[in-house]
């Protein structure tokens, strides 16, 4: 095992809402450095709703399923806990009489990290969720000292939800790293109803939305378009 490089970039993918596109965004982020010679690393702490990490439902399978430099290796690098039923994960473990450390989770990130960076981090549900009995998913972004990307829906009802998540941010004294729209229905979001969404977040939070991820065809080769918003996101952070 390598020694942990804490200078490493972390990035943590939370999200206004489960289902929001947070996995979508991670698999992203991780071809996006990939492309630019660099060598990230992806973690899901916590994975609920799945047997195990190589499960066809695991969030890190299929990232490794859909990146070309991680063909071959085991998800299961990526996860630290994993539970059978889709709840909170605090739920989730509880179901199985289990107790989620988060200092163990700490000490696994550390560990695991190696020399690669940039870290994305994934989170499990919302900022809000709880994780043990006294630690939301919030308390996780704080402790593994990463930097906050919020993923949010491009449809109608993600107004409240990411100025929301964005008070809850700052009420710990974070500031998002951006703000991404996911917009992956059958159905696209009409655009003016996008540009609505995207002014009402720039002018209450006076936190601009770096763009839209629109629904992908195939994600081991997403359309160039996907990648615009990383680097709005990233290239000015």
């Amino acid at each position: 095992m390598q020694k942990s490089d804490s200078s490493a970039r972390r990035l943590f993918v939370t999200g206004t809402d489960t289902g929001v596109g947070k996995t979508v965004l991670s698999l992203l982020l991780m071809q996006f450095f990939y492309k630019r010679g660099q060598n990230p690393f992806y973690m899901k702490l916590i994975q609920t709703g799945c047997a195990g990490p190589r499960d066809a439902e695991s969030d890190a399978r299929f990232i490794y399923d859909h990146v070309p430099a991680l063909k071959g290796k085991d998800p299961g690098d990526s996860v630290v806990y994993c539970f059978k039923n889709p709840k909170a994960p605090y739920f989730a473990a509880r179901d199985e009489g289990a107790v989620i450390d988060p200092q163990i989770l700490k000490e696994s990130f550390e560990q695991r990290i190696g020399r690669r960076s940039p870290v994305i981090l994934e989170g499990a549900g919302g900022l809000l969720v709880p994780v043990t009995g006294d630690v939301l998913m919030i308390g996780l972004v704080e402790l593994l000292g990463a930097s906050p990307i919020l993923v949010a829906r491009a449809g109608l009802g993600t107004i409240n939800h990411t100025l929301l998540s964005i008070e809850a941010l700052r009420a710990r004294g974070m500031e998002p790293a951006g703000v991404v729209l996911v917009d992956s229905g059958k159905t696209p979001t009409p655009h003016e109803m996008i540009r609505e969404n995207m002014e009402a977040v720039a002018s209450v939070a006076k936190v601009s939305v770096a763009g839209v991820v629109g629904r992908i065809r195939d994600f081991s080769n997403p359309d160039d378009e996907c990648y615009w918003p990383l680097s709005n996101l990233l290239d000015q952070n």
